[in-house]
């Protein structure tokens, strides 16, 4: 999408309907660098820490105590002791059990600052749910990275038991858009209720080459990064390749998706073969069938687990970053994705996709027999090592997903339902009636569960109503004092 000749109509009615739908100007000036797997970014990002001169922003949603947690964590004490400025956001959830508050004790003694992203409080029912999963380091506001790699060696895999490193992508970026960077680590800091953050000003523009790419730092609710994958299959005339680690398709992107490939766009999906959280690979290979019948391709990746999420189209837009093709990063999640509009760098990654398609299965609905790199039944799509594809609880999750599907169906009439779905429309049936029974055997069987439910977001309601009539009091008296 890139171009050195001066624009057509055309070309900037896209680029404007890009930039409204991101939520995101397109920058230019930058230098971009491609980061495969885990020990490249640790390598590169311990570098530029080790290195930091003013200051050192970072963001992830998992950092873990172990060797690889430790030696990010001792590179930023030695920096904070040396008087560079040290901020971490790490997210609640994300760090549960995997590195605590002794944890990050020597970087606070040391002056850093550290910050726990939304950890669960009162007044906030469902607040939790929503998570910090960026993964970014911003240092010297000139040089910065973002990526899919949490700070574990689980990344690095584990070469005594022949689990080969897991599948990551990144990026390094130099340039104009590393403000964009620091400003969406601003935010998170200030979303956090942290005290705000006050950064000294970088003065000159910073270019650095000449990709022009869009920092899209999502929050939730705001989807901008939905509403860009929506546009990008709708726009996209000769390809779209995709790479997701959670893939979990809702029905509009499923249907901007066989559109494309209805249309002649060579669409195609890499996910993962054996994945870290077996109930969501259950669930994505339950909407294998759509994607195949429509024509997309869909292939399995035969190593350890496959956490990149990139996409690549027309060999001229790129997308890289933490933002994975799923309800939970499209709406609930802060995410940060850079979006690149550079035929160079597209090359990479498009080169770097077919290099990834050779250790990977493809899944079509023709029977065929099993051979790595070559179609097989979708029933028969298994690799010559054993999976740990989950027990009967995910089993149990994708079955429900097709169940609530259906019923969905059946009742909205929005779709036309397919032959193959009798038996779960019988299932759903039965299972509707066995909670009918229940419910006029032993109502309190039902009953219980709602009341504690209906207590709980009661407590936390309340609890907020009380919060805001005291910001609002206080607000009243400093008006007051104020006069």
């Amino acid at each position: 999408m890139a171009s050195t000749s001066p624009p057509t109509p055309s070309r900037l009615l896209a680029e404007q309907a890009l930039s409204r739908a991101a939520g995101a100007p397109l920058v230019g000036g930058n230098a971009l660098e491609l980061l495969i797997d885990a020990q490249a970014h640790y390598d590169a990002w311990l570098a530029a820490i080790r290195s930091a001169k003013r200051r050192v922003l970072l963001e992830n949603y998992i950092i873990r105590n172990d060797a690889i947690g430790l030696a990010f964590r001792d590179a930023l004490v030695d920096r904070a002791r040396a008087g560079v400025f040290v901020a971490v956001i790490v997210d609640w959830m994300g760090c549960l059990g995997q590195s605590g508050t002794s944890f990050w004790k020597p970087l606070r003694e040391a002056g850093g600052q550290v910050c726990v992203f939304n950890p669960p409080q009162f007044g906030r029912s469902l607040g939790w749910m929503s998570r910090d999963h960026r993964k970014q380091l911003v240092v010297d506001g000139a040089h910065g990275f973002l990526s899919g790699v949490c700070i574990s060696a689980k990344w690095l895999g584990n070469p005594e038991r022949q689990v080969p490193p897991w599948r990551d992508t990144g990026v390094g970026l130099r340039g104009p858009a590393v403000r964009e960077l620091e400003a969406a680590f601003i935010d998170s800091w200030n979303a956090s209720g942290s005290p705000p953050l006050e950064l000294d000003a970088i003065t000159d523009d910073g270019r650095a080459g000449s990709v022009a790419l869009r920092v899209i730092a999502t929050q939730p609710a705001t989807a901008g990064m939905y509403r860009l994958d929506q546009m990008i299959a709708a726009l996209a005339r000769r390809s779209l390749w995709l790479t997701d680690a959670y893939f979990v398709g809702i029905a509009p992107y499923v249907q901007a998706l066989s559109a494309a490939a209805r249309d002649g766009v060579d669409v195609r999906l890499l996910v993962p073969g054996t994945s870290d959280i077996p109930l969501v690979a259950n669930i994505s290979r339950s909407g294998y069938r759509p994607l195949l019948q429509a024509g997309i391709r869909v292939f399995e990746w035969n190593g350890s687990m496959l956490h990149a999420k990139t996409a690549v189209a027309d060999g001229q837009w790129a997308r890289v970053g933490s933002s994975n093709l799923n309800v939970a990063s499209w709406l609930n999640n802060r995410e940060i994705d850079v979006a690149v509009e550079d035929a160079g760098f597209a090359g990479q990654l498009a080169a770097q996709y077919e290099k990834d398609l050779e250790n990977a299965t493809e899944i079509v609905l023709a029977p065929r027999r099993y051979r790595r790199g070559h179609r097989v039944r979708i029933s028969e799509a298994r690799p010559p090592h054993p999976r740990h594809i989950g027990g009967s609880s995910s089993r149990a999750a994708a079955g429900a997903l097709r169940i609530a599907n259906s019923m969905g169906a059946a009742l909205t009439e929005r779709r036309v339902l397919g032959d193959t779905e009798s038996g779960t429309l019988v299932s759903a049936a039965l299972l509707l009636a066995a909670l009918a029974v229940v419910a006029i055997a032993w109502p309190a069987v039902v009953a219980w569960p709602i009341g504690l439910l209906a207590a709980w977001f009661a407590i936390n309601t309340g609890m907020r109503a009380w919060l805001l009539r005291q910001r609002h009091r206080r607000r009243i008296r400093g008006i007051d004092e104020g006069d």
